[in-house]
């Protein structure tokens, strides 16, 4: 049976902005000298989107939150296959505010960066690969 049009769109809607997270996060990496600090709220960014897009499928409401421990448990209720990908994302939900304000802070490395983007990729693809292909 064929996705609802109007669905379909906002499922594709969230799946293209979690792409061109990943996207701006290589981008940032690629930078000389590289931005690490964007590039890791943009890895944060790319898995709540895909997740906030597999909810969307599933017609499930969430609130707005950058919270991906939230999220993937609303994301498990749906496809409990989802938990290692969960489960490895999580802790990215503090890139969202982390190193996006003034403050005392670490400075995070770029090998640290690069981990959240291979986190991100997987994250993006499990979901990507739950998805219709008319959602895509």
């Amino acid at each position: 049976m064929p996705l609802d049009p109007v669905l379909g769109r906002e499922v594709r809607a969230w799946i293209t902005k979690a792409r061109q997270d990943i996207r701006a996060a290589e981008v940032d990496l690629a930078a000389d000298p590289p931005l690490v600090e964007d590039a890791l709220f943009h890895c944060q960014q790319a898995v709540e989107k895909a997740f906030k897009a597999l909810l969307t499928l599933h017609q499930s409401p969430f609130r707005k939150t950058h919270s991906l421990e939230e999220l993937g448990e609303e994301c498990l209720a749906i496809d409990g296959t989802l938990k290692a990908n969960v489960d490895e994302a999580a802790p990215l939900s503090e890139y969202a505010w982390l190193h996006r304000y003034p403050g005392p802070e670490r400075v995070p490395g770029r090998g640290e960066a690069e981990e959240a983007l291979t986190v991100a990729r997987r994250s993006v693809a499990a979901v990507e690969r739950r998805l219709p292909d008319d959602a895509r």
